[in-house]
């Protein structure tokens, strides 16, 4: 409840936050118009493949140009102002630098950004959510084994939701579902970059004038971010994933009570303590009045008399039975929200939001039937959408996680919303990010292993303080 008080400590005492960030594109735009604005806070370093780019978006969010006219890193630092270049490894390995924030967009860049940084004693807030999505557990680990702290982004929806799962336990109220809002019909997972702006509600010259990535709002709309971030929320909160996929039930903030409850109850839960997505949109098409679409919401329950009558007392809604409330947050400002993790990080040494298991994955599926040889373009594209699966099926049936299913070969035929596998595609297993993956996808395959007795615990062979050598990565894009 004191950052803003902490920050303005740091500011008097001349000791601001220094932070390094690598991507300047969207999410990284907005928070640079914030940063400026923030006391105690300095943004030391800016890492992006298109220094010139970089400067537009600062000439565009309202910066001078003395302001990033650093000519290293070190002038700086000594100087109090912003040095642009395209070397992220100079960045993180930067003396003074506390916090590193990754907002590529690029999972498999930012695994080994996260890497680097890792080694180099730097805190991280992950905004790649994707790269979270296939592998933030391990990166959790690697974080803790490194003395430094990970974490998911605050104002990107995961982080809000496990924020407002957070506050519903430390109030004593079981949870009973968590989640977020969205857009959706059905066919919306047949989206491409051609088509989102027609769904979306935008003309492609106002997304332009955004500055907004078609193929990274596709992502949005066709489905495969909601399942991001809800494995997101899962593997952070302990939540567990629906055993086939979102459901997207169509409903209003007031709605929410009685929407997630368990079957038997009325509702539309497999069980307590689930994640989900709640559409503004009725299955017709039309929309919800007072909708969650750009909000998060918890829903726990009232499990004592006591409980339920104050529920009753205080006017709140509920379910029809007054046993289910929710609390939520209409809006999520992403990037302009992002200093609340750079302070909780820097001051109290706390997460917003951290992977502390892998109960959920996202599998790659067939947007339409694909050929042998076909290239997998990733989240968004034409090729490939996310489906939420519970991380179990997900290693049982070797699915391929939708963040590593980018510019990846087929070699053999997926028919239309199948499930895309390992065996299907030709995959360099060199990257950082796919052996990360593959040694979180093995360290659990011997937990489920051993918790079903199949082998004996003396069989198993995780080395979960071996990392990986940072020295011989090679360089990613920024």
């Amino acid at each position: 409840m004191n950052l803003y008080a902490k920050l303005l400590e740091r500011q008097a005492e001349g000791r601001p936050i220094r932070i390094g960030l690598i991507g300047a594109g969207k999410f990284g735009a907005m928070y640079l118009h914030q940063v400026l604005r923030t006391p105690g806070v300095h943004l030391v370093g800016i890492a992006d493949l298109s220094p010139s780019r970089a400067r537009e978006n600062l000439d565009r969010v309202g910066w001078r140009p003395e302001q990033f006219a650093a000519s290293s890193l070190e002038d700086a630092r000594k100087t109090g102002t912003t040095f642009l270049t395209d070397d992220w490894q100079a960045l993180v390995t930067c003396d003074g630098i506390e916090v590193i924030a990754e907002c590529t967009g690029n999972p498999v860049a930012a695994v080994e950004h996260c890497l680097g940084a890792f080694a180099a004693g730097k805190a991280v807030i992950n905004v790649t959510v994707e790269a979270d999505a296939f592998c933030g557990p391990i990166l959790a680990q690697r974080a803790r084994q490194a003395g430094v702290i990970y974490s998911l982004a605050y104002g990107d929806q995961p982080a809000l939701a496990c924020d407002l799962v957070d506050w519903a336990r430390a109030c004593g109220f079981p949870v009973v579902a968590a989640g977020r809002g969205h857009k959706w019909l059905p066919h919306y997972r047949e989206s491409t970059p051609e088509t989102v702006w027609d769904h979306w509600g935008l003309t492609a010259e106002q997304a332009a004038r955004g500055g907004m990535n078609p193929k990274m709002f596709n992502a949005f709309l066709d489905g495969s971010k909601p399942a991001i971030e809800s494995a997101a929320i899962a593997n952070a909160t302990g939540l567990a994933a629906p055993s086939q996929g979102l459901a997207f039930p169509p409903g209003s903030v007031d709605d929410i009570p009685t929407l997630m409850r368990p079957r038997s109850e009325g509702g539309i839960l497999e069980a307590k303590g689930q994640v989900e997505v709640v559409s503004c949109l009725t299955t017709e098409g039309k929309p919800i009045p007072n909708d969650i679409r750009k909000g998060v919401w918890v829903c726990f329950e009232g499990d004592s008399d006591y409980i339920r009558n104050c529920f009753q007392e205080y006017s709140v809604v509920t379910d029809p039975s007054g046993r289910y409330m929710s609390s939520y947050k209409k809006w999520h400002l992403i990037g302009l929200e992002l200093g609340i993790s750079v302070a909780s990080i820097a001051l109290r040494k706390e997460a917003t939001g951290v992977a502390t298991t892998f109960n959920a994955d996202v599998a790659a599926t067939a947007k339409k039937n694909l050929r042998e040889g076909d290239t997998l373009d990733g989240e968004g594209g034409y090729t490939v959408f996310g489906k939420l699966t519970p991380a179990s099926t997900s290693l049982a049936e070797g699915y391929l996680p939708l963040g590593l299913a980018h510019n990846v070969r087929l070699t053999r035929a997926v028919a239309k919303d199948s499930c895309i596998t390992w065996a299907d595609v030709a995959i360099d297993e060199t990257l950082p990010a796919v052996r990360v993956r593959r040694e979180q996808e093995a360290f659990y395959h011997r937990r489920h292993a051993v918790r079903l007795g199949e082998v004996a615990p003396n069989r198993l062979h995780y080395a979960p303080n071996r990392l990986l050598n940072i020295s011989t990565l090679t360089r990613p894009r920024a």
